[in-house]
């Protein structure tokens, strides 16, 4: 884009090119709508559906949505991987920000792995690289025009506050994620401490990639609240709030809502909740909650 001698005003589209999806991973006909997913995933009529083909998530977090990994098996991944770090972050956007300590921009993209899925820290981030705030801040914003990391917002009712306050940071694909950590078996990512937060960073990616192949904006944020309580992801569609609460558990049991449930009772009637987590088919949780699988594309 910085390339480009002219602005092109209004003879030119600019499309964002994610990761696959679940639905196209699995070769759905033709991946809903984001009203049709919600409806899939909020309505009362899916429980209890399954979806053939369903991907394994241990799989999914360890090869991802890169086309060539994740349609092929036999491509080895830690040389993919270690390549498009090598090449990609560590030489084209390196080369576009003009750093010249690559280990520290290294350690800095390897942190950034390390925390996806949590608030964003700028001067944290900074101290543990070893860099200025300001230079973290120009760096995250490169990775974030790039399609590597996404930044959620939190819900707030005042506009503006939703833009000053913290974000959380996600890196777009789960797998690249898990090899910066240096996760090497589907096992080890579901077994890692980090396991919640590797999930976690899958079904957000899953709803950023939904808006924007219906081409819109993605109109999603988490919430926090100034006692701890947390919800992980919220979509703000036609005046409704629609609430979800992200573990990676295979058991979900009532206290897994807790503060999902805490939040619906501050939010009133527009606001629905589920819980994803690592089940086949959607089932009923609690009152108004529902258990849904992880991938949301049954």
């Amino acid at each position: 884009m910085r390339g480009v001698s002219q602005t092109l005003a209004g003879r030119v589209a600019v499309l964002t090119l994610d990761p696959l999806s679940v639905t196209e991973v699995v070769r759905h006909p033709a991946p809903p709508d984001v009203d049709g997913l919600l409806q899939r995933v909020w309505g009362e009529a899916t429980l209890g559906a399954r979806l053939p083909n369903r991907p394994d998530l241990g799989d999914w977090l360890l090869r991802g949505g890169f086309p060539e990994i994740c349609l092929t098996q036999a491509v080895d991944r830690p040389l993919w991987f270690g390549s498009y770090v090598q090449t990609y972050l560590e030489r084209d956007v390196r080369d576009l920000l003009q750093v010249g300590d690559l280990g520290a921009f290294g350690r800095f993209v390897a942190l950034v792995a390390a925390r996806t899925g949590t608030l964003l820290n700028m001067t944290d981030l900074a101290r543990d690289a070893g860099v200025t705030a300001p230079t973290v801040k120009r760096w995250l914003s490169v990775l974030e025009a790039s399609q590597v990391v996404y930044l959620l917002r939190p819900f707030h009712g005042n506009l503006g506050k939703r833009i000053t306050k913290s974000p959380k940071v996600y890196l777009m694909d789960p797998a690249l994620a898990g090899f910066l950590m240096g996760l090497q078996s589907g096992e080890a990512l579901l077994g890692s401490p980090t396991a919640g937060a590797l999930v976690e960073t899958a079904v957000v990616a899953e709803w950023v990639k939904a808006f924007r192949q219906s081409g819109e904006p993605p109109s999603l944020f988490h919430w926090r609240s100034t006692g701890g309580l947390e919800v992980d992801l919220i979509v703000e569609r036609h005046g409704h709030l629609y609430a979800m609460e992200v573990k990676a558990t295979a058991t979900p049991a009532p206290p897994h809502a807790e503060a999902l449930a805490r939040w619906l009772a501050l939010a009133g009637p527009r606001a629905r909740g589920v819980l994803a987590c690592r089940i086949e088919a959607p089932t009923p949780l609690r009152p108004g909650i529902r258990a849904v699988p992880w991938h949301l594309a049954w």
